[in-house]
């Protein structure tokens, strides 16, 4: 019998029936095109900032999930079930601490990366994060002329003296500072225009390791994509050679198919090993209606091990800035 044929007071019924089979189904496809493009690294236009919220639908998939179970929906519950459990191997990961957080003994070495937003970010604030978690190595990105000086002003340069730096009006400078020496320093233009300042840091009772602050390109509109995913393709891999540390502002989370390609070169990042990878470290922090999402990141070579990670607010900038101590092996 069709709902045509259904007795008068059974239509209604059936209808709504209908309309919200048709519903689930409808908030079903999209989380699965989501996540299927999630896995695959498709990543065309402006898709690419799309994935960025990955979390956030992570959970929303909960949501049919549960409509399926409460209306006896068994078929879509089967999908559902399949969708959340594939955001689930996606993102919980990084909500759980690992076991392995590589080397135990060692040296511990401190470090910090914040993005200055134009060095527009308040000095004494950066210079107060560093003195209060005792960092040893900062990493600067949309670092100024400007900028420069106004931290040497508030004291930056008598915490950490070593430096390479290579400041630039606008958004593409990078710096580093230290408490210990570099052995070698220098800066490179990435493909995107951005300077990535880069170092060997001696530290003390253990080897060298090099570090280096990292800003892709942003991509922030689909003409730039290719440039950005080939900004994060040209990061220095972690095989081979001194053990590495990238940190800094890489306009990318773990769910776009570059970062976890580098990731497999023999990094771990810091904020997913320690379970705190759902900490957001962009907003934007100005009011916007936008959900914070992490592209700062702490990749560390699996040579160095983990101790702990952070981020911190810094006034008068759109990121956080994030720090994590790591443990440098004796030399």
């Amino acid at each position: 019998m069709t709902i045509t044929d259904a007795p008068p007071a059974a239509r209604p019924v059936r209808r709504r029936r209908l309309v919200w089979t048709v519903l689930l189904w409808l908030s079903l496809m999209p989380a699965a095109v989501w996540l299927l493009a999630r896995t695959f690294g498709w990543e065309a236009g402006l898709w690419v900032q799309f994935l960025a919220f990955t979390p956030y639908v992570a959970v929303w998939t909960l949501i049919p999930l549960v409509l399926a179970l409460i209306t006896r929906r068994w078929t879509a519950a089967a999908v559902a079930s399949l969708i959340a459990f594939g955001f689930g191997m996606a993102v919980l990961p990084r909500l759980v601490a690992n076991s392995d957080r590589g080397p135990t003994a060692g040296v511990d070495v401190r470090l910090m990366s914040a993005n200055l937003l134009f060095s527009g970010a308040e000095p004494s604030e950066v210079v107060r994060l560093v003195r209060e978690n005792r960092v040893d190595v900062l990493a600067v990105q949309e670092f100024t002329p400007n900028g420069e000086a106004a931290l040497r002003a508030a004291g930056l340069e008598g915490l950490l003296p070593f430096r390479q730096l290579a400041p630039e009006f606008g958004a593409s400078g990078s710096g580093l500072y230290s408490r210990f020496p570099f052995d070698e320093q220098a800066a490179r233009r990435n493909g995107g225009g951005f300077q990535q300042a880069h170092a060997t840091v001696r530290v003390p009772g253990a080897g060298t390791v090099y570090v280096e602050s990292v800003h892709p390109l942003a991509p922030h509109h689909p003409s730039v994509v290719s440039g950005w995913s080939a900004d994060l393709r040209e990061q220095v891999p972690a095989e081979g050679g001194i053990p590495k540390i990238l940190l800094g502002d890489f306009n990318a989370t773990l769910d776009h198919k570059p970062m976890r390609d580098l990731l497999n070169t023999g990094y771990r990042d810091a904020a997913a090993t320690v379970g705190e990878g759902w900490q957001g470290t962009w907003g934007p922090y100005d009011g916007d209606p936008i959900p914070p999402v992490t592209i700062d990141h702490v990749l560390v070579d699996r040579r160095i091990g983990i101790r702990d990670y952070g981020v911190h607010v810094l006034k008068d900038s759109d990121h956080h800035a994030v720090s994590a101590t790591v443990i440098v092996p004796a030399a």
